[in-house]
């Protein structure tokens, strides 16, 4: 986990420059992010994505939606954002990166090797800082465009069809996108509204 190689292969400065560079590349270009960006045993800069990320979205909920936070007050507000970084991403993207890769097990012969994984379903969580604003519309477009980013990651890193990539991320795409970042609260609130449930 703690791996960083040196000498990375596109767009893997470090840095919050290199952030920067891979959030609007995994966003604006993920196929060519995936190609160049993933590379096999180097899941410290997927880590540092991922925590950046929950931070993002721990900081922008407490700030434009705090009846979704879980805690009040600033002091309060700042442990919750420090457990998220120190505690909740990493145990989280590592937990879902096995059941993923239990997943990749079942339905993709030829795979390439965890970190790879761990990596993808880092960088699929690029859209979601703004699944934080207050609009269940513009969460449910994060929450489905992180579940897409993660079905092209596996695609494109693990070499699968996009049927067996969609079939290997339903579950982890489901407890991440759907539950983590409230995609599924935020979808049953729209159909309220529109009459449907």
């Amino acid at each position: 986990m703690t791996t960083w190689v040196e000498n990375p292969r596109g767009g893997r400065d470090r840095g919050p420059r290199g952030l920067a560079r891979a959030w609007v590349e995994v966003l604006v270009r993920p196929r060519r992010f995936f190609e160049n960006g993933v590379a096999p045993g180097d899941q410290a800069p997927g880590l540092v994505f991922a925590v950046a990320v929950a931070v993002a979205y721990a900081v922008l909920l407490a700030v434009l939606d705090p009846l979704r936070f879980p805690a009040t007050g600033a002091l309060r507000a700042a442990v919750v954002v420090l457990l998220v970084a120190v505690l909740v991403a990493p145990a989280v993207l590592h937990l879902l990166a096995a059941l993923q890769t239990l997943a990749l097990m079942i339905f993709v012969r030829d795979r390439a090797g965890v970190s790879e994984t761990v990596q993808v379903l880092a960088y699929a969580t690029a859209p979601c800082p703004l699944a934080a604003v207050p609009s269940p519309e513009l969460r449910v477009a994060c929450c489905l465009y992180g579940a897409a980013l993660l079905v092209v990651g596996l695609v494109t890193v693990h070499r699968t069809t996009p049927g067996r990539a969609v079939l290997a991320a339903a579950l982890p795409a489901a407890l991440l996108f759907g539950y983590g970042f409230g995609g599924f609260d935020a979808l049953f609130t729209l159909l309220r509204a529109w009459y449907i449930i």
